[in-house]
């Protein structure tokens, strides 16, 4: 069966610089005011207003004849979006949670409606976003050919094949932070997204010289691939390193130089909890089958994995952060940092995020925008890695025996 779907993802995306605490919450969340659905000549339009960009899908479902709009996640407040309905082609809406991680919208049909256009704009000054869909009429046949709900709530996973490795070669897997719709931090021009883009493609250039390691990339265009399928590719792949990439920017204090983030669940600082609120979305239990199992057992099968992994993370930063001070480059006061980002939840793969600068600083976005620099960079990256390969083989030799 056809099925109408759209896919769009924005993760958190910056806040400007006056806007409150409340404004920083990981949840979209409904603005009443300006939001509607309304007759607009022989079309229902639906004007959503929210407090930023989610990810969201739009389908229709017969019998009843319904509208539905899946997002992750909006926080409807107390009334949700009941009073939205002002046509008399929609019988009632419904908003509110739809599972984990989830919020729906449902709207009623009177007659056989089809999707004419969906689209988000965000507003570039507040960072709120307004999603349009208009429905058309259409008959019975072509609303029954074309309605039809998704397979799951899952969204589509790109494809990488695991190589056949030989012994002594490992995988990494680079992810460009952001893409699609979500532009990450901007500055002059510069969106985060293209930036790390460009970055991934030069670093992956400077590891694939290095003999015994391959390099994959989570993105290879402006396209959106979710936290949690980042880390599935990289499980996919059979990854032994899982590295984020950013250049973040920060509304408030005045951050400057390379900083190496690993996981933890609380944070070593507020600077670092507001990165893992920006770049989080879902929490994920990646790579491991945790079907059927309680939340004890699936704790205990995660500190197990971690309790290997972990010790492997933290040396991976320490090397990283040697390889870029060897090189001279700019380096963050306190260059190791931790906080809970769920793209480094891979309980198996030891995995870390690197702002490689920021953005929101003059001398930071004057060398991330520079290629001598960036390669620069990808080369101490490069060095890190490598020196934590052998030191990860020395010491893997040692548990060995």
């Amino acid at each position: 069966m056809n099925r109408f779907l759209v896919y769009i993802l924005s993760a958190l995306l910056l806040s400007a610089p006056h806007m409150n605490a409340q404004e920083l919450s990981g949840l979209a969340r409904f603005l009443p005011e300006g939001s509607a659905m309304k007759d607009r000549g022989r079309d229902v339009q639906l004007l959503l207003n929210l407090s930023q960009t989610v990810p969201y899908r739009v389908f229709t479902l017969d019998a009843p004849r319904r509208l539905v709009i899946d997002f992750r996640e909006v926080d409807w407040g107390g009334a949700g979006a009941a009073k939205l309905d002002q046509s008399d082609r929609i019988s009632e809406v419904r908003t509110g949670g739809f599972r984990p991680g989830w919020s729906r919208l449902v709207a009623e049909l009177e007659a056989p409606m089809a999707l004419k256009s969906v689209v988000m704009a965000r507003q570039a000054d507040t960072g709120q976003a307004q999603l349009s869909v208009v429905l058309q009429r259409t008959d019975a046949d072509s609303f029954v050919a074309t309605a039809g709900a998704p397979a799951s709530g899952d969204w589509p996973v790109p494809k990488h094949t695991p190589k056949v490795k030989n012994e002594g070669r490992i995988t990494i897997m680079l992810d460009p932070g952001h893409g699609g719709i979500d532009p990450g931090a901007s500055h002059d021009g510069h969106e985060e997204k293209v930036l790390m883009l460009t970055f991934a493609r030069e670093l992956a250039d400077e590891l694939s010289r290095v003999p015994q390691v391959d390099v994959l990339l989570t993105r290879e265009d402006d396209s959106f691939v979710s936290l949690e399928r980042r880390v599935a590719l990289a499980h996919q792949a059979g990854a032994d390193l899982f590295i984020s990439l950013h250049a973040d920017a920060l509304g408030q204090g005045h951050a400057h130089g390379a900083t190496v983030h690993t996981l933890s669940d609380e944070a070593t600082d507020e600077a670092s909890a507001l990165l893992a609120e920006r770049h989080n979305r879902d929490d994920m239990l990646a790579g491991v089958d945790l079907s059927g199992q309680d939340d004890a057992v699936a704790d205990i099968l995660l500190d197990m994995a971690r309790a290997e992994t972990q010790p492997r993370t933290e040396r991976l930063a320490a090397a990283l952060v040697k390889g870029i001070s060897d090189k001279g480059a700019p380096l963050n006061r306190r260059p190791h940092r931790s906080a809970a980002f769920s793209v480094l939840k891979a309980a198996d793969i030891p995995s870390v995020l690197i702002e490689i600068g920021f953005l929101s600083s003059k001398r930071d976005f004057a060398n991330i925008i520079d290629q001598a620099w960036r390669i620069e960079m990808a080369q101490a990256l490069r060095d890190g890695i490598v020196a934590w390969m052998i030191e990860d083989e020395a010491l893997s030799r040692v548990v060995r025996q």
